[in-house]
């Protein structure tokens, strides 16, 4: 099974007693959080740091994580009742906190909560969430297809990238100066914004599949293995663009990509492998990997980044290498899900939500426009490619619309991806926020498509 998101607990059924045990912690961390911030504003943001006058960081910054930690995992629990993944309210919980929402009905509290040190920090802090998560992302690339056709895979993976690529493209060119960011470079912004459509959220889908009880049948295997190895391809591609963003030759870009690529098959792998097989035979295996596998993940997040593509390009990359099903490994990475999606992805998602704004659609019939055109392009170009195609490799028609459905789910990736896009300058904040705005009304849309199209699903 694919994901890197932890196994949390099923909500528990309305007349347990764990449901109100659960309410009452809530309420009760809610008032304490609040008479927390009641008395941080009343005394400890006016109390000087060693006699300089100057308010020190560290407390501002520790209580935006507590409340941006708080309110994403309420909103993830809430929406997890409402049969919902939680990190789409984790995702929402971001957007709360940010310009869409706490800015324009509370100013004053986000002023005070996320000065400009504080989202300086938390900045840092979320591009170490990025780096970790997409470490942990590559680690699962590949998995899910050994009992499925590659065939089959290849075409649906072809129809889930090839329509929404052609869709997205064409929208960046109508869309022109409303999506496109500062980036001269105008051909890199085309191919990205088609990229950006084209995605499918692996580690989400993989919830929801799991949530469905279908994680292991014909049509969940096939999503999982299709999701993977069309999100690869992306990743392949976005390098390319990145590099081009840049100003790097096409050339030079796909150089660096194909020797950092043969170093880390030929060289990194088999030493990685080698290290893990040494490793298992020790009792001290885990304290020794750990670091190992964070130490490559981070530096290769470095190393592309120096040669100006995105950190999270190398922490992919080097996640992809990690050896697979060996225990030790799985263990570590269980450990080390839980931080990552506990503590730093909230603060990403939060970094996401203090740049997106809603209110840049505002009342412009011609934005309003725009984004039903970007949405609606995103959903129907990928039930077309991915239904089309998957019905050439002779899937039942009603397997082939539910295989559709699934990969329309774009979640947590498409918000790493559209991230990337704005840190490059590639696409607006207009561009970005209707981005994020079609990745949660995609994941929202899945799991009751599904169920529309009716259930159980048949091995």
């Amino acid at each position: 099974m694919v994901s890197v998101e932890p196994e949390r607990p099923a909500p528990s059924p309305a007349g347990s007693a764990k449901g109100p045990v659960r309410r009452t912690v809530l309420l009760r961390l809610a008032g304490g959080l609040v008479v927390l911030a009641a008395v941080a504003a009343a005394f400890g943001f006016e109390l000087p740091a060693g006699g300089t006058g100057k308010l020190d960081p560290v407390a501002p910054f520790l209580l935006a994580v507590a409340v941006i930690v708080f309110v994403s995992h309420l909103l993830g629990t809430v929406l997890e009742r409402l049969h919902q993944p939680p990190v789409l309210g984790e995702i929402l919980g971001g957007l709360l906190l940010g310009p869409s929402v706490l800015t324009s009905l509370w100013p004053g509290a986000s002023k005070w909560l996320f000065t400009p040190t504080v989202v300086s920090a938390l900045g840092t802090v979320a591009q170490l969430g990025l780096v970790t998560f997409m470490f942990l992302l590559g680690c699962e690339l590949g998995r899910g297809g050994v009992r499925t056709s590659r065939g089959v895979v290849a075409l649906v993976s072809i129809g889930a990238i090839g329509l929404p690529f052609l869709g997205g493209a064409g929208l960046a060119l109508v869309g022109g100066d409303a999506l496109a960011g500062d980036s001269p470079n105008r051909g890199a912004y085309v191919v990205f914004f088609g990229l950006a459509l084209s995605i499918t959220a692996l580690p989400v889908l993989a919830r929801v599949l799991l949530d469905l009880g279908i994680e292991g049948t014909r049509i969940g295997t096939l999503a999982l293995a299709s999701a993977a190895s069309g999100d690869g391809l992306i990743w392949l591609a976005l390098t390319v663009v990145l590099g081009l963003s840049g100003g790097v030759s096409v050339i030079t870009t796909a150089g660096i990509g194909v020797a950092l690529a043969l170093i880390t098959m030929l060289w990194v792998r088999p030493a990685l492998a080698a290290m893990v097989r040494a490793a298992e035979k020790q009792a001290f295996a885990g304290r020794f990997l750990l670091p190992v596998l964070l130490v490559g993940a981070l530096g290769y997040a470095a190393v592309t980044h120096l040669m100006g593509l995105h950190p999270a390009i190398g922490a992919f990359l080097f996640g992809a290498v990690v050896p697979r099903e060996v225990p030790v490994v799985e263990d570590l990475k269980r450990q080390l899900q839980g931080f990552v999606i506990m503590v730093l992805l909230p603060l990403f998602f939060a970094g996401i939500g203090l740049t997106t704004s809603v209110g840049l659609i505002g009342g412009s019939i011609a934005h309003w426009g725009l984004f039903v055109a970007v949405l609606l392009t995103a959903v129907a170009t990928k039930f077309a490619g991915v239904v089309g195609f998957a019905r050439l490799a002779s899937l039942p028609r009603r397997d082939a619309w539910r295989l559709g459905a699934l990969m329309n789910c774009r979640g947590v990736t498409e918000l790493v991806v559209a991230a990337i896009g704005y840190q490059h300058h590639l696409i607006s904040a207009l561009g970005l926020t209707m981005l994020v705005l079609v990745a949660l009304i995609t994941t929202a849309a899945t799991r009751p498509l599904i169920h529309l199209m009716g259930l159980p699903i048949d091995e």
